[in-house]
């Protein structure tokens, strides 16, 4: 039978083991130096019994898995953040695509505008020159 003691949710638990089966794995076994501190009271590993080996497996294979959770969840929150940042990237294209297209639609109207000013221009050159010639006219039979 393995038993375990709780340790109260307010003390970080500090574990520690070897991975190799050396005769150095029982003074190893007597204190818990690693501690998960990012992970939560209830997925902390329990400290093994010293006296089971079977304890000390279950223990070993608690503190891998804690060991990948952090892992994950370290790649979760920088893909979070990279996300966050990918977002940021688009919504800046897409606001400078917009600022084109208001860019683009604003050259257009100024063209229009300027081809009809041209066109305007113009005419009012050749009335001009109409009211010149008719001056000059009235002028040479006075």
């Amino acid at each position: 039978m393995i038993t375990t003691a709780r340790i109260p949710a307010d003390k970080p638990v500090r574990i520690s083991f070897s991975l190799n089966d050396s005769a150095e794995e029982s003074s190893a076994q007597n204190d818990f130096p690693l501690s998960f501190p990012n992970l939560d009271q209830e997925f902390q590993p329990l400290p093994p019994c010293n006296s089971s080996k079977e304890s000390m497996q279950v223990f070993q294979q608690h503190c891998k898995i804690a060991e990948e959770y952090h892992e994950v969840k370290k790649e979760i929150a920088h893909l979070e953040e990279r996300k966050k940042e990918l977002i940021a990237r688009l919504e800046q294209v897409e606001k400078d695509h917009l600022d084109g297209v208001h860019l683009a639609m604003e050259y257009e109207n100024l063209t229009k505008e300027n081809q009809s000013l041209h066109l305007a221009h113009s005419r009012c050159k050749e009335q001009l020159e109409k009211l010149r010639t008719q001056y000059q006219k009235r002028q040479g039979s006075s």
